[in-house]
């Protein structure tokens, strides 16, 4: 009786302590536990120490609150010019709400796949090839808008969507890469008649200032030239006058006049000489004799001029 109690004992302790773990759950950082009460959903468990009643509540999904990224498969599609282009890419989202994350789709992250896969189909179907290349943040920001607005009644927050890779066929690829290659060329040609059509400027102005700085400096010579030959006039000007004047105070001065018919004596005197001897015909006053005359006839002027100077 009493071996029959104990194991009565045993059992019910077994229950409880098994009641009681079972009781007792906790739920990690980030995360949500949906809990469903005999098959229908009671509550959303956050993180923490949770109890639940065993047996009659079940918790049926476990969902991670942390940004997820998803890569979506490469697929082909069809560009605006009727190329083909093999794209792929990586989505993010995030659970924002756990029960409809659980209720709203069999499987949101298959959802979510599929619907990023037709919307970049039908977006790159807008674009022609080249502008592919240059729109992925349009594409991008195309292929978030659609299906973050379908993501919400599955509980899911779509954060960016961003393209891997953009592959078109090999054939575009060659043809793609002898336009570089062409436009490369293009450019350096340009580049280089670009820099002989400086080196000619270049080339010209260097003349033309060239020219300028000659004309100029000969323009300089020439006036400095006259400046010269003027200041030597000037110059001659201003001695002969000196000259003039101190031959007229000598004149005034005692004894002047007296060397004054000295000195026409002599000049007279060699000036006939001077005839003599460069030519046979000679030109004679008619009263050769009376040099005495001559003389008194210059002093006769000498002396009106310098009358009239007084």
């Amino acid at each position: 009786m009493l071996e029959g109690t104990a194991i009565v004992m045993l059992v019910v302790l077994a229950v409880v302590i098994t009641f009681i773990v079972k009781s007792v759950t906790i739920v990690p950082q980030q995360h949500a536990w949906v809990v469903e009460r005999l098959g229908k959903f009671h509550a959303t468990l956050g993180p923490g120490l949770k109890i639940v009643i065993p047996f009659i509540d079940r918790i049926a999904y476990k969902h991670s609150l942390k940004e997820i990224p998803l890569d979506t498969p490469s697929q082909v599609c069809i560009t605006k010019d009727n190329t083909q282009l093999s794209v792929d890419g990586v989505l993010y989202f995030q659970v924002t709400d756990p029960q409809r994350a659980s209720y709203g789709s069999s499987n949101y992250i298959v959802a979510i796949t599929q619907l990023a896969q037709t919307t970049l189909r039908s977006v790159i179907g807008r674009l022609e090839l080249d502008k592919t290349f240059e729109e992925r943040e349009f594409i991008n920001h195309s292929v978030v808008s659609s299906i973050d607005e379908a993501a919400m009644n599955w509980g899911v927050k779509v954060l960016r969507y961003e393209i891997k890779d953009l592959t078109p066929p090999q054939v575009i690829l060659h043809a793609m890469q002898q336009q570089i290659t062409a436009e490369r060329e293009k450019r350096a040609l340009i580049a280089s008649s670009e820099g002989r059509k400086q080196e000619q400027i270049n080339i010209a102005t260097g003349e033309r200032e060239g020219s300028i700085a000659r004309s100029e400096g000969e323009k300089q010579a020439q006036i400095n030239i006259a400046q010269g030959e003027a200041g030597a006039v000037l110059a001659i000007a201003e001695a002969t006058a000196e000259a003039i004047r101190k031959v007229a105070q000598a004149i005034q001065s005692p004894g002047g006049m007296e060397a004054v018919n000295l000195k026409v004596a002599e000049k007279y005197v060699e000036a006939f000489a001077g005839l003599a001897k460069t030519n046979n015909s000679l030109i004679l006053p008619a009263n050769l004799a009376d040099v005495g005359s001559l003389i008194a006839a210059a002093m006769t002027v000498v002396k009106s001029q310098q009358a009239a100077k007084a």
